[in-house]
């Protein structure tokens, strides 16, 4: 399995994120391709060395209409009033109003009327609602009133869906992340000073391990706050690996106490057993209607759950009920736990840490009569194990007008000639 691991001991921020995945060896040409199915006019990426504190990376500039945005154009998310005009446009370049604004649905349809990759699609709309709805807590508005001004709004997208593209075409599987390291004082923002690190910032990484530092200046960015913690499935030491690359990316500014730098350790996890530690959640339900429970499973497996399941139990004074439960990864669990106790009648939560140990995993397409399927391939020893996804042969058995087992077993029998 193919893994990336990301030292942010200087914080992260999303151009940090491409200068590093392309020192780390990522073609521009490919990335810049990825990002043109975003139909962006005048969109451009260039890509410098750049020295900081005597170590050398890659520091990338995403350029509109020639003109160059940098981390100082990251303006946040923020609320604004309704508007008259008609909601779902998609985002413009060049614009002449520098005051123009945009919600977070104009992002998401400008995403997913694109020609990206599905996954690319999926991953990078969760990303925007995970930072959407940190910003909308903070400023106590709804997720579909927060906005971010015209420059802004690119740069995240470029930033963003960058990001998960570069991932993609590096055939990244999995992703960890160490500490985030903050900073201090105070930074201008659209709407004012804001101490850092910023709200919003403070709001994505709940649950996630941190470090506060003296040095004045924002380390973490909320685009670089929103991509790891909706990316990475663990914070802390890097696992066991071996490193194949290794890539820095330089921030826009010079710090004096240490080098302005994201680092990304690219390798390979060869083990067949691997140890994971997630967050169990549970909740006891006796109380509401069961046809929630398919709803809400969407919504949590949408927003990162690993696993959901409900059992059935028997309460005090003998009552019928339904114990909830649910395996996330550590920085997803506050959201999780907002979305349980939002979408269900329960009045709280209990959660602890977990141990897991799975199997190497990958997904592997294979070609049936039927058409393309993904596999997941699971290793035991020497022995390998098949899964199709359900999605895809649910999607070609509908498509064919053929029982689900039989696209089942097509795919199965691909996977074991391969």
């Amino acid at each position: 399995m193919k893994i990336a691991y990301f030292d942010c001991f200087s914080g992260i921020s999303g151009d940090m994120v491409l200068g590093a995945l392309i020192d780390a060896g990522l073609s521009l040409d490919a990335l810049i391709e990825e990002l043109n199915k975003l139909d962006l006019p005048g969109l451009e990426l260039t890509q410098e060395r750049a020295v900081r504190q005597a170590i050398a990376g890659t520091h990338v500039k995403v350029h509109f209409g020639g003109r160059p945005i940098g981390a100082e154009d990251e303006h946040h998310f923020a609320p604004i009033v309704p508007r008259e005009q008609p909601t779902g446009a998609l985002l413009r370049t060049g614009a002449s109003d520098k005051h123009e604004h945009h919600r977070l649905e104009d992002i998401l349809s400008l995403i997913e009327k694109s020609r990206l990759d599905k996954s690319v699609q999926t991953q990078s709309i969760a990303i925007f609602n995970r930072l959407a709805q940190a910003e909308a807590e903070v400023h106590g508005s709804p997720p579909d009133q927060v906005h971010l001004h015209e420059v802004g709004a690119l740069d995240a997208v470029v930033d963003i869906v960058g990001s998960v593209a570069g991932l993609r075409l590096l055939g990244i599987e999995k992703i960890y992340a160490s500490p985030l390291h903050f900073g201090t004082g105070f930074v201008r923002c659209a709407h004012g000073r804001y101490p850092v690190p910023v709200p919003g910032v403070l709001a994505l990484c709940r649950d996630v391990p941190s470090v506060q530092t003296d040095i004045r200046s924002e380390l973490v960015t909320p685009t670089g706050a929103a991509l790891i913690t909706t990316l990475a499935c663990q914070f802390g030491p890097a696992p066991s690996f071996v490193q194949t690359a290794v890539g820095y990316g330089a921030g826009s500014r010079s710090l004096e106490q240490i080098p302005n730098m994201l680092r990304v350790r690219i390798g390979q996890q060869e083990q067949t057993i691997q140890r994971e530690t997630l967050h169990h959640i549970e909740a006891n339900i006796d109380d509401m209607n069961p046809e929630v429970y398919g709803y809400l499973f969407e919504r949590l497996i949408e927003q990162g759950a690993r696993d959901v399941y409900v059992t059935p139990i028997a309460m005090k004074k003998g009552r019928p009920a339904h114990l909830l439960g649910v395996l996330v990864d550590q920085g997803k669990s506050a959201q999780i736990t907002e979305t349980i106790l939002a979408e269900t009648t329960t009045l709280g939560v209990r959660y602890h840490a977990v141990e897991r140990r799975v199997l190497q995993r990958t997904i592997r397409q294979v070609e049936t009569e039927y058409g393309t399927v993904g596999v997941k391939v699971g290793l035991v020893g020497s022995t390998q194990r098949a899964a199709p996804e359900y999605e895809d042969c649910a999607r070609l058995a509908r498509q064919h007008s053929v029982p689900l087992l039989t696209v089942y077993q097509a795919a199965s029998r691909a996977a074991s000639e391969e």
